[in-house]
């Protein structure tokens, strides 16, 4: 129960008061409602003004609806708890005169009010309207929003009203020019400066019509840095291939440039927590910087270098789908391929007749309310024997060894990573600690830990992972780093984004969208779990690097083939 209690004190740290203080004044008309009606009851005029009395809560909702979620109908679900409640208020004025129906109404909305202020006391959201600003109003609005509630403020050093000042004249240019894509730019200029991977950024405007500096076109390939430095060309088409790039070719210049120091002043700074990991990552991204004509240099099969022109096809797609074999993550485009990719979590298989594969996408189950009670107490036991059933499956065919993968992960609940670990260790660990913010200060105040059952501990375990490993798979990937019988191995590091989101600012004439983190994730040693500081040195790191050779990106990107799963195997049996 103190678990509990401590969880539930870290969650009221970050909620939204205001939005309390609106239910609040609602709840208040609700309780002078119930009195008014007592006294008033046999006075056929007074009812008669007590009914009209009744829309007062509904009245105050809509004037709630008006100014925090007009033009952002998505921010409605976030405040239903108060809408319902002020709706709940209305019920009993159909049966005023009724003795039973007045006592049943008004017991049904006095339950809504409890059940719905407890929710919004817990989980009154961050949601920052600021649609009806212009774009320079807006943007300081936002980074005022940053400057109360973003949980990592102080521990990544960020002094935002430099950075406000460093933007705020791109913002005036847009507003002078009413440019939603050049407004949308330097706001994602700015946040990516954040080096957060909970940040993320959309915006939506007319893209026929307006410009963006981060527009990516399709050349028909896509490159990528080998550990040795060479940058070579993968995923190629039909069209390059005709010019002497194919699949392996050595690029040395990109647009009149050698391609690493194109990579680093023409690709815009990406925003990835890990300096390595966007280091890599920006090699293919330049492969879709350019103009409608790019110069790329070659190593041709001689061995000389050649120059060619290649023009933009068309809608990109290449790079993407390099990023995806890359992090084992696939292009996502639709709900559909969402919900395939989540389909994989919890998957397992035998990989051979003695090695087992167990495959986690999230750090979610099909049961919500399991996750949030694991949440709140501290210990999945839901998940942990859901993982043991699989585990016991897989051993009673053979298992002797196992594959924990990772790429690609998006998050959820640390709990559930916890729950694995627990399975594969007998000693009890630190996990994570729920935290509290308080004048830019850290204090941990609910500990979550890895409580050690044994079953598994002498099961020689490789946990893959990858800079898409991100939130609760970063964390996941960190305990298990910390258990004797794990190794944590992969080409990048994971993500180095912990911390909890559910701060959304929504700016001018509703053109971007910005998520970012306010529940603070804390480790041992008191301090924020896994986030990069300003260093932007991984602090989860892999124990192991799989090295990106010429023979390793073949196989990733011209044969199609799980490089890295190989690799763990092929570990696995010499280090067993």
């Amino acid at each position: 129960m103190e678990t509990v209690l401590d969880s539930i004190r870290h969650t009221i740290s970050f909620v939204n008061r205001t939005h309390l203080i609106w239910f609040g004044a609602v709840l208040t008309v609700m309780v002078i409602l119930a009195v008014l009606h007592r006294r008033w009851k046999d006075d056929d005029s007074k009812i008669r003004l007590w009914r009209l009395l009744c829309f007062v809560p509904a009245a105050a909702a809509a004037v709630h609806y008006c100014i925090y979620c007009s033009g952002v109908p998505m921010f409605v679900e976030g405040f239903l708890p108060l809408y319902i409640t002020a709706a709940a208020a209305v019920l009993p004025a159909l049966f005023a005169k009724r003795k039973h129906g007045y006592r049943i109404s008004a017991g049904i909305a006095g339950i809504m009010a409890l059940l719905c202020g407890t929710y919004l006391s817990l989980a009154s959201p961050n949601y920052f309207n600021h649609t009806r600003e212009s774009y320079s109003e807006s943007f300081h609005s936002f980074v005022e929003d940053l400057d109360r509630t973003y949980v990592l403020k102080e521990w990544k050093e960020l002094d935002l009203a430099a950075l406000e000042s460093k933007y705020m004249p791109m913002v005036k240019n847009a507003e002078q020019e009413q440019d939603p894509a050049k407004f949308a730019d330097a706001v994602t200029m700015f946040c990516h400066e954040l080096h957060d991977g909970h940040v993320g950024v959309a915006a939506e405007y007319n893209e026929n019509k307006y410009r963006s500096v981060f527009e990516r076109h399709e050349y028909g390939l896509a490159m990528v840095k080998l550990d040795s430095g060479e940058v070579i060309a993968v995923c190629t088409g039909e069209e390059v291939r005709k010019l002497g790039i194919e699949d392996g070719t050595v690029i040395t210049k990109w647009g009149g440039k050698p391609v690493l120091q194109a990579a680093e002043e023409d690709v815009p700074d990406l925003g990835l927590p890990v300096k390595s990991n966007e280091d890599l990552v920006a090699v293919t991204e330049l492969s879709a910087v350019g103009g409608s004509t790019v110069e790329v240099a070659f190593i041709d099969k001689d061995g000389t270098e050649k120059t060619v022109t290649l023009s933009d096809l068309g809608e990109m797609h290449t790079k993407d789908e390099a990023l995806a074999a890359l992090s084992r993550r696939p292009v996502i485009r639709s709900d559909e391929d969402l919900e395939a990719f989540c389909g994989e979590n919890f998957t397992t298989k035998m990989l051979t007749a003695d090695c087992g594969y167990l495959r986690l996408t999230q750090e979610e189950t099909d049961n919500a309310l399991q996750d949030i009670l694991g949440y709140y107490s501290g210990d999945h036991k839901w998940a942990r024997e859901m993982l043991r059933q699989k585990l016991r499956d897989l051993r009673d065919q053979g298992m002797e060894k196992l594959i924990i993968d990772l790429r690609g992960n998006m998050g959820g609940y640390d709990e559930i990573g916890c729950a694995l670990c627990s399975l594969l260790t007998d000693e009890d660990w630190f996990g994570q600690g729920l935290g509290v913010r308080k004048n830019g200060q850290y204090t941990c105040v609910s500990e979550h830990g890895i409580k050690g059952d044994g079953e598994f501990a002498g099961l020689e375990t490789v946990a893959l992972t990858g800079y898409r490993c991100v939130s609760a798979g970063d964390g996941t990937s960190l305990y298990l780093s910390k258990l004797p019988n794990v190794t944590l191995a992969g080409i990048t590091d994971p993500n180095g984004s912990n911390q909890e989101t559910g701060g959304i600012s929504v700016l001018a004439e509703g053109i971007v969208y910005v998520r970012y983190p306010i529940g603070l994730i804390m480790n041992g040693e008191g301090e924020p779990n896994i986030d990069t500081r300003a260093d932007r040195i991984s602090r989860d790191p892999v124990e192991v690097r799989i090295p990106l050779d010429y023979e390793g990106a073949m196989k990733i990107f011209h044969d199609n083939e799980d490089y890295e799963l190989d690799w763990a195997l092929e570990y696995l049996e010499n280090n067993g």
